[in-house]
């Protein structure tokens, strides 16, 4: 709880990913990846529910094995198309049937497994204090966009008119990007026809690049794991 109101967490964890079979069992630091998540919310004391949302019998029973609650989603948000607003619109109406009171939601992908505690409260404590309706995490880009191309009819421009792609990266302005840890909004804000989850009064928050990590393919586990024997990542 924050301030007296509630906090669930969501979880999204599908079974039919096609990099990787069964990606959210796929062991990551000798766990499967979706103990990542549910981890690091039953470690953050703001949080009063975590939800694991599946359609997979295996990952469910997994879940709740690690403590977790599971939301069966219905077939047609489990597809490779489905939105993940569509999936967190689906499970706040069950909530609200339910009798779920909660203020906050925040989504965590098992796919960026190394936040923390601290990068989930500190989401969730700009929305208390401030009064915002969205917050996510963000990082340095990977390419800021100042240096982008388009290339028309075999003619390289810049993408952003009247940049200069050749500035030294301290003369360009910062670029960020969504990394994908932690969104977290007021659960009775969240549109009816939004697409993503940055909404209303916006807020971010920063991580640093080394745990803005994406697991998407096989190849992504092996560097994830070879960075944690390493001690390459900070856990804390």
């Amino acid at each position: 709880m924050i301030d007296g109101r509630r906090v669930v967490a969501i979880i999204p964890a599908r079974g039919g990913s096609k990099s990787v079979k069964l990606k959210n069992l796929h062991p990551l630091g000798g766990k499967p990846l979706l103990q990542w998540p549910i981890d690091v919310a039953r470690a953050t004391p703001e949080i009063d529910r975590v939800v694991v949302s599946t359609d997979h019998p295996e990952i469910a029973e997994v879940a709740r094995s690690l403590g977790a609650e599971v939301a069966m989603r219905p077939d047609e948000l489990a597809s490779d198309t489905a939105l993940v607003a569509d999936v967190l619109r689906h499970h706040i109406r069950e909530l609200r049937a339910e009798g779920e009171t909660a203020t906050w939601m925040t989504l965590l992908e098992a796919t960026a497994p190394f936040r923390l505690p601290r990068d989930i409260r500190a989401c969730l404590t700009r929305l208390a204090e401030e009064g915002l309706d969205s917050v996510a995490t963000f990082m340095d880009a990977h390419l800021n966009p100042h240096r982008a191309w388009r290339i028309e009819n075999g003619t390289p421009r810049p993408f952003i008119d009247g940049a200069v792609p050749w500035l030294p990266r301290q003369k360009l302005p910062p670029a960020y990007q969504l990394n994908g840890a932690v969104y977290a909004f007021v659960m009775d804000r969240l549109p009816a026809d939004a697409v993503g989850l940055l909404f209303g009064r916006a807020g971010a928050v920063p991580m640093e690049r080394e745990r803005s990590f994406d697991i998407d393919d096989a190849n992504d586990f092996a560097v994830a794991n070879a960075l944690l024997e390493q001690g390459y990542v900070p856990l804390a």
